[in-house]
């Protein structure tokens, strides 16, 4: 029977999702748990790759198990296995050819910045003081949305056969000492949204204009974008699929 895995995890001591040598990943982690847990070699596939220190409050994958398995039972024992930093949510048994990568019809991330000094949430926010103008940040973020092609965002060298990508919203909100951007789409080239709030904090800042964007974009060129933002403020929130009720909300 193929299982999807819905889960969470704080990145801050992973070296991102996807298993590699002489590191410790959230993909190898699992399997280990699993393969354990369940005395034969499992192995899972991931909707997607974060990278080192990002986080995911809902990140999804599937594996194959030959024998029925109870959720009520194996869930807590599979979370017992796990470190404090993974959650498992729920055991999902789905048909044998759904795909936890290919099947996702959409992905959300959050990118999180806190403007006054915190001593408590400097591992999963980024501390950035300098005063940003967000109505011209959101005025950018809808520019993004009238495009499809975004290599500019896109970390150079990989093996990507295209840089398109629907991008479905995008905007930014605002507290008294915290901004949150959140961004949806059909997939996410790699460094992608980081990028992306890299630019649109130096527009926040004056330094490009909102309508350098478009310049920017139709340049294809990774280098006249903005800088990449550190990887601890970002979060994979949300993955839909046609067939399974989306529970982020736990």
């Amino acid at each position: 029977m193929r299982y999807f895995i819905q889960l969470a995890y704080n990145g801050s001591n992973f070296n991102g999702w996807q298993s590699q040598p002489n590191a410790v990943t959230v993909q190898e982690t699992l399997e280990k748990a699993l393969s354990l847990l369940l005395k034969t070699p499992i192995a899972i596939v991931g909707a997607g790759r974060t990278d080192s220190g990002v986080h995911a409050k809902q990140m999804l994958a599937h594996f194959d198990y030959d024998a029925t398995l109870e959720v009520a039972f194996w869930l807590p024992k599979l979370n017992s296995f796990l470190p404090k930093s993974i959650v498992i949510y729920d055991l999902i048994p789905v048909a044998d050819e759904a795909h936890a990568r290919f099947d996702a019809t959409s992905r959300t991330y959050e990118y999180h910045i806190h403007t006054f000094k915190d001593a408590f949430i400097n591992e999963l926010s980024w501390y950035y003081a300098q005063p940003l103008d967000i109505d011209k940040m959101n005025l950018a973020a809808a520019i993004l949305m009238n495009y499809t092609d975004f290599e500019c965002f896109s970390k150079t060298n990989t093996d990507v056969f295209t840089f398109n990508c629907k991008i479905t919203q995008a905007h930014w909100k605002k507290t008294n000492t915290s901004l949150q951007f959140t961004i949806t789409a059909d997939r996410f080239l790699r460094n992608m949204v980081r990028a992306i709030v890299g630019t649109l904090v130096n527009i926040g800042q004056g330094k490009i204009e909102v309508e350098e964007l478009h310049n920017i974009i139709q340049s294809k060129n990774r280098s006249k974008a903005g800088f990449s933002v550190p990887a601890h403020g970002l979060y994979l929130t949300k993955i839909d699929y046609p067939y399974i009720p989306n529970k982020s909300d736990l």
